[in-house]
């Protein structure tokens, strides 16, 4: 019997999300009282005698070789990846090659009062040009509406490009066929835990879906993959996500911590690399947060509309089946349809079927498997995605009870 564990360890950390990273490790880190590991995992480095030191980090130029990186993806190569982490440094040089010396060295008093006469010059100057209060409020609505208009002349360019994208970067809803030791339930834990991570983290949940949209192709790219890399592909991910889509990603330190310390930074650098190779470094590719976003800038929807349908979103990451045989254009409609008849018993709209080109007939398919989702959300195993959407942050819509039958299927 497998022993899973998803806990995510929350309250371990303060304010960890988007933050400077100097203030994300603190005195917690050393209070651990659960393990991290998903899918019931033992470390290979705990079985070598693992020995991580807190204070070791990578030398200004590190190679590392792994003959067996392969091993997990299915091939036999003896080849290595030399990985290269390099701290920056920047110099700045003039063109003769001499290291160039700020003028405020050289500043003399003269020049410096001549500044500041031109500075109480130019203050002088807007004071006396500034508009008045009515003025600028024209001012501001004039902009902003120049932006609505700007959005709405490229909101049909913007998604013309995504649909062209999400086809080009979609995974294989079948790829699990390539991966003996791997089930749909242990990918379920998996993304169930990176929930769970991103929350504790504060992360955006456009972060999550790129997470959940580059595992599946890395997955659908390789063959064999072993159960006990599962987790490593996983954050690897995840990794790869924050770095792309948050301000301040979290560190590398503290992706080891989320494992519990199951893999290394030597081995998580390693991954981000063949993670990188094997997807080509397409790592813009359209989701369902994307589309869903899209649509409601297009047509407004009240606040728990908007929150429901996200919710709704998030769940289908869970399943593979059947949701990744629907493009996300497919999901966020279906997500977009099911939380506007929830909450307002409305319809999909006019305007959206005119701007997506989508029917209710073509959405009505995924309606009927997000509905089934939403009602069974509630007795589904894994709820990382109902406790997030159970907060006041997002109007408490996990809590909203689904409506028992939808009158347009």
């Amino acid at each position: 019997m497998m022993n899973f564990s998803t806990n995510a360890h929350y309250g371990s950390h303060t304010s960890k999300e988007n933050v400077p990273p100097s203030s994300k490790m603190d005195a917690s880190q050393v209070q651990r009282a659960r393990q991290r590991t998903v899918l019931g995992v033992l470390s290979e480095n705990e079985q070598r005698g693992r020995s991580l030191s807190k204070g070791s980090q990578f030398s200004k130029h590190s190679s590392v070789s792994d003959s067996s990186q392969h091993t997990f993806l299915g091939c036999t190569s003896s080849s290595s990846y030399d990985v290269y982490v390099e701290e920056a440094c920047e110099v700045v040089l003039a063109a003769s090659g001499q290291e160039v010396v700020s003028d405020n060295y050289y500043r003399d008093t003269e020049t410096a009062a001549l500044q500041n006469e031109g500075l109480r010059l130019l203050l002088e100057l807007s004071s006396s040009s500034c508009l008045d209060a009515s003025m600028q409020s024209e001012k501001d609505e004039s902009l902003m509406s120049e932006e609505v208009l700007c959005v709405s002349e490229y909101a049909e360019d913007i998604y013309r490009h995504l649909r062209e994208s999400e086809l080009k970067l979609k995974p294989l809803p079948d790829y699990l066929e390539k991966h003996p030791e791997i089930t749909s339930g242990m990918r379920l834990i998996l993304v169930d835990w990176l929930v769970e991570v991103v929350q504790e983290y504060k992360l955006r949940s456009e972060t999550l879906h790129l997470a959940v949209n580059y595992l599946d192709r890395f997955l659908s790219c390789t063959a064999y993959v072993k159960r006990g890399k599962l987790q490593l592909v996983g954050t690897a991910a995840l990794l790869i996500a924050s770095k792309y889509e948050e301000i301040f990603p979290p560190e590398l330190n503290d992706f080891v911590y989320i494992t519990d310390s199951t893999y290394t930074k030597k081995q998580l650098v390693r991954m981000e690399h063949v993670f990188l190779r094997v997807l080509a470094f397409k790592m813009a590719a359209p989701t369902t947060n994307q589309f869903l976003r899209l649509f409601m800038s297009i047509h407004s929807v009240c606040a728990t509309t908007e929150n429901l349908a996200l919710y709704v979103a998030e769940l289908s990451l869970l399943e593979i089946e059947p949701f990744l045989q629907y493009s996300p254009s497919i999901v966020a409609a279906g997500a977009y349809c099911l939380a506007t008849y929830t909450v307002n018993k409305s319809h999909w709209p006019e305007s959206l079927c005119a701007f997506t080109g989508y029917t209710m007939a073509e959405i009505q398919p995924c309606v009927t498997d997000l509905h089934k989702l939403h009602i069974s959300a509630e007795i589904h195993p894994q709820q990382a995605v109902r406790e997030k959407f159970k907060n006041s942050k997002y109007c408490r819509v996990s809590w909203i009870t689904p409506p028992a039958v939808l009158p347009f299927l």
